[in-house]
């Protein structure tokens, strides 16, 4: 149950994201559940070995190369949902900025 919270406030953050940038499109709230679904698989299974494979870069980088995994995921799920579109990769690393902060403010609200 808590999983499902969780995936419709992703997918409520997804959709005000969306709205605040001009350059990412979601068709629906249903694709919104798609995407935040996609992104937690992505974030599960493609994040964890993108940043073992480029730990010298994101080492040399002081972390800041961990936002553009984040950029390049949000890229992989706009490739993978016909519904989700992202214009280019600075919409996506804006994207992933927004995002991150939208769900954390959500994620703070839940608890309380």
């Amino acid at each position: 149950m808590k999983f499902l919270i969780k995936l419709l406030l992703s997918a409520i953050a997804v959709v005000v994201t969306s709205y605040v940038l001009g350059g990412v499109y979601v068709e629906s709230f249903f694709t919104a559940i798609v995407v935040a679904a996609i992104l937690s698989i992505l974030n599960v299974i493609v994040r964890p070995l993108l940043v073992i494979l480029t730990i010298p870069i994101t080492i040399l980088s002081l972390g800041l190369f961990l936002l553009v995994i984040n950029a390049i995921i949000i890229l992989l799920a706009d490739y993978l949902i016909g519904g989700f579109t992202v214009d280019n990769f600075w919409w996506a690393l804006l994207f992933s900025i927004i995002l991150a902060i939208v769900n954390s403010i959500f994620d703070d609200l839940s608890k309380k």
